[in-house]
Formats: C-alpha cells, sequence, structure tokens
C-alpha cells in the first residue's frame, strides 16, 4: 500500500517575554515561515519523493529537523504515536524554535481503518491474520 502524509500548521505561538529578554531582535515576532491552515502533502512513490527533498523547500529547516521523523513513518505506513494520540496515524509536534513555536499536525494517509494491523505471512508454521487492536 502506498501512504501520503499531511502536515497542517494548526497554530503558532509567540513569546514576546522570551524574545524581548534573549534575542538579537526582541521584536522578532511569529513565525514569518508558516501560516495557520497551511497544508503540505508528502509522497514517496514512483518519480515522486517528497521526503528526500525536503518538501521541495517547503518547510523550514529547524521544523524540518523536528518533524521529518514523523514524515518518514507515515510515508511508511507505521503507527505515528501508538497509543500516544488518539489515531496512532497522526501526531501533534512543533517545531523547537523556543520564542515563536509553529505547532503541526501530522497525518498518515491511507485507505486502513487507524489500529488495524496486517499480517499474512506464514512465520516458522504459523499463520498470522489480520488484528483489530
Amino acid at each position: 500500500m502506498q501512504h501520503k502524509c499531511r502536515v497542517t500548521v494548526i497554530d503558532k505561538k509567540c513569546f514576546n517575554d522570551l524574545q524581548g529578554k534573549y534575542l538579537a531582535d526582541p521584536a522578532s515576532g511569529v513565525c514569518p515561515f508558516y501560516n495557520v491552515g497551511d497544508e503540505f502533502v508528502f509522497e514517496r512513490y514512483g518519480e515522486r519523493d517528497d521526503f528526500w527533498r525536503e518538501g521541495n523547500g517547503s518547510q523550514c529547516a529547524e521544523a524540518w529537523d523536528c518533524i521529518s521523523r514523523y514524515i518518514y513513518t507515515a510515508l511508511q505506513g507505521g503507527s505515528i504515536m501508538r497509543n500516544w494520540t488518539n489515531d496512532e496515524r497522526m501526531m501533534i509536534a512543533c517545531c523547537n524554535d523556543g520564542t515563536r513555536p509553529v505547532i503541526f499536525r501530522i497525518e498518515r494517509i491511507d485507505n486502513q481503518p487507524p489500529h488495524t494491523r496486517h499480517f499474512s505471512d506464514e512465520l516458522g508454521g504459523l499463520i498470522c491474520y489480520n488484528i483489530l487492536s
């Protein structure tokens, strides 16, 4: 099965007190790179491979360092955050800018219902069947 990953900017924060105390530009304000509602879809099959191109320039390097592992997991069809979020295909994460973080929702897009595992290999004489957790 081929998987996609959707990344949506769901919030932006700004800690003016920290910016005023620690930054060279104390009026830096909110992140200028993203806007709430921005949506990015990543694919990785055929000729298209958005992951290894860091979203083709659509992502800030600081944010990419924080969210890329979840995107990679989603593109491989894995559980992004099993037993942490109410849907293992989804994760809420943020960039590591301590004075103006951006909060992302990262979702694996596929046709499988959540919490479904499919096994059909014969393992040492044992056959594993579809299991719903």
